[in-house]
């Protein structure tokens, strides 16, 4: 892949692995996690691992994204900060 991308991928995903940890809210908190998965797909399609590539994709950005909304949807809010 070109190495321009590569960086600019790689940036997006130190953007949203900072997003990530300093949002209070769970549900955005998880939508930014999703979105570090498919970026995460997409590097390792770049670097030619495509068998990583598919299971980051179908865990990391499909099932465990899933999960941690239904979860949180079960879950009620305690304080109101």
């Amino acid at each position: 892949m070109i190495w321009q991308v590569d960086l600019i991928i790689l940036l997006l995903i130190v953007v949203l692995a900072i997003a990530i940890v300093n949002t209070k809210n769970l549900f955005t908190a998880t939508i930014l996690f999703g979105g570090y998965s498919f970026l995460m797909c997409v590097l390792w399609t770049g670097m030619g691992a495509v068998d990583v590539a598919f299971t980051e994709a179908a865990v990391g950005a499909g099932v465990s994204t899933a999960v941690f909304v239904a979860a949180i949807y079960q879950t009620t809010r305690r304080s109101k900060d």
